[in-house]
């Protein structure tokens, strides 16, 4: 690819950060509309849960695939292909007849999405040679992320409250439309040197691992042990399909070998947990600041800055801390914050009070806002640069699995506990063991940052690098290169 002026180095990063935002401010702009939703569609509280995760499953099952693919096929033409089909599912979506026509439509959505955010981290990292100028245009991309996040319920507060919630969709299609002419016009095509040969039985594994364990979950409370059990062994026979399938290819869509990294294994698993106290939280926190403190969707939205503010303003503080002093001190804050929390609300009720319920959220966000540079940090360092992407990949997976799981399993417990006949009175003691979850995720990442960032931990990867760049040192030698 040839050398790009500084001014098209720059279009092209904001023509990424353009979809980084749609695809990330779309959960954070649905919550603030379930509510509207369940009135609308007469949906249940599972209904919810899967409007919420058919979006993020899907994203969580062809992020490696369409990663790939990009890297064999061309970046450029992967990424248009995604801006086209999310803009599509996105009208589809504000036109949806019905919940069931709901599901389907966003699970369209997330197949463009999967399209959008690695291939354009792969864009970035190819776009921008410089080591500086990569990590502040790095930088730059995940401070979109924390924008997502404060102005996502904010947005969807004002569109649910003055037109109604199909409205949250339609914001789509003007920054869809407008990044895929500016992608058409300015963005170069790329392509890996050596693309990796696409891994079918592999990907089939994943699909129906995540989804099976995300139905058995989410339909336990309504459907009965008998109806989920089939698939939750279904999930498992597909878990140990992977562990035994995936090692024995030469290029498989999960290098396994990356989890005898005890950093690696702790940023996946840390990933999980805070993105599912993340998908716990907005789901909690959306119905009850509208379906039991009865506020409309635009206070509901206002109530919700005091956590999306904070994780805008922290993220790039984090983001220096891991540069000066490594990874651990942002995830024992994120953890330690994370915690306290989930603890507030699950034993002291903290939603019942203006000033508790203020300080819960601030520390949320102070929380999340940490969590997030480190992960990304701990999963590429030490892997070799030809493996770098692929970790990354895992990482982006993590989060996006931990967001489904998270609705899932809170979504299960309140819907088990929550009263249809009194659903204001029952409210809060049915959501208590779901806080409970979430300040266990919390403690998860206080425990495995503290844990897996040692010196013990660091000679684990960097014995699992040595192992993962042999085949390469030996094909450099072979060839003389």
């Amino acid at each position: 690819m040839p050398e790009l002026t500084h001014r098209r180095r720059m279009l092209v990063l904001a023509i990424c950060c353009m979809s980084l935002l749609i695809v990330s401010i779309d959960n954070t702009i649905l919550n603030v509309a379930l509510p509207s939703m369940q009135r609308d569609l007469h949906a249940s509280t599972s209904g919810l849960q899967w409007a919420i995760d058919a979006y993020t499953l899907v994203l969580a099952a062809l992020l490696m695939l369409s990663g790939s693919t990009a890297d064999r096929i061309g970046r450029k033409r992967v990424f248009m292909t995604g801006l086209v089909v999310f803009t599509l599912g996105s009208l589809l979506c504000s036109l949806a007849p019905d919940l069931s026509s709901l599901v389907v439509f966003r699970m369209m959505q997330a197949v463009g999405g999967s399209m959008l955010n690695p291939v354009a981290m792969s864009i970035i990292t190819n776009t921008f040679t410089d080591p500086r100028e990569r990590a502040r245009a790095i930088g730059v991309w995940g401070a979109v992320v924390g924008i997502s996040m404060a102005a996502g319920p904010l947005v969807g507060g004002v569109l649910v409250e003055s037109v109604g919630w199909r409205s949250i969709f339609w914001v789509n299609l003007p920054v869809g439309l407008a990044a895929l002419l500016l992608t058409l016009r300015f963005v170069p095509e790329s392509r890996a040197p050596k693309g990796r040969r696409p891994d079918p039985l592999g990907q089939l594994m994943v699909i129906v691992l995540f989804g099976s364990l995300t139905y058995a979950i989410i339909e336990a409370p309504n459907a009965g042990l008998t109806t989920v059990l089939p698939f939750a062994v279904l999930a498992l026979a597909a878990l140990a399909g992977l562990l035994l399938y995936e090692p024995r290819r030469a290029e498989p869509l999960i290098e396994l070998r990356f989890f005898r990294s005890a950093p690696f294994s702790g940023a996946t698993v840390i990933a999980i947990s805070a993105f599912a106290a993340l998908g716990g939280f907005l789901f909690l926190s959306t119905l009850y600041l509208q379906n039991v403190r009865g506020l409309s969707a635009l206070e509901a939205g206002l109530w919700m800055l005091p956590m999306a503010v904070p994780t805008f303003l922290c993220a790039p503080l984090s983001g220096r801390l891991v540069g000066s002093r490594g990874p651990r001190l942002p995830l024992l804050i994120a953890g330690g914050a994370l915690t306290v929390s989930g603890a507030l609300f699950a034993a002291f009720e903290a939603e019942t009070s203006d000033v508790t319920l203020f300080v819960g959220y601030v520390l949320f966000g102070v929380g999340f806002g940490f969590v997030n540079a480190p992960i990304t940090n701990t999963a590429v360092s030490g892997m070799p640069r030809a493996q770098a992407g692929v970790a990354a990949a895992v990482a982006s997976t993590s989060r996006q699995l931990g967001q489904t799981l998270g609705v899932a399993v809170v979504g299960a417990v309140l819907a088990a506990g929550v009263s249809a006949s009194s659903y204001r009175d029952t409210f809060v003691s049915a959501s208590r063991p779901g806080w409970w979850i979430l300040a266990a995720c919390g403690l998860a990442v206080l425990v495995l940052g503290a844990v897996t960032n040692g010196r013990w931990a660091h000679r684990t990867a960097e014995r699992t690098a040595q192992r993962l760049a042999a085949p390469e040192v030996r094909e450099a030698s072979r060839t003389g290169a």
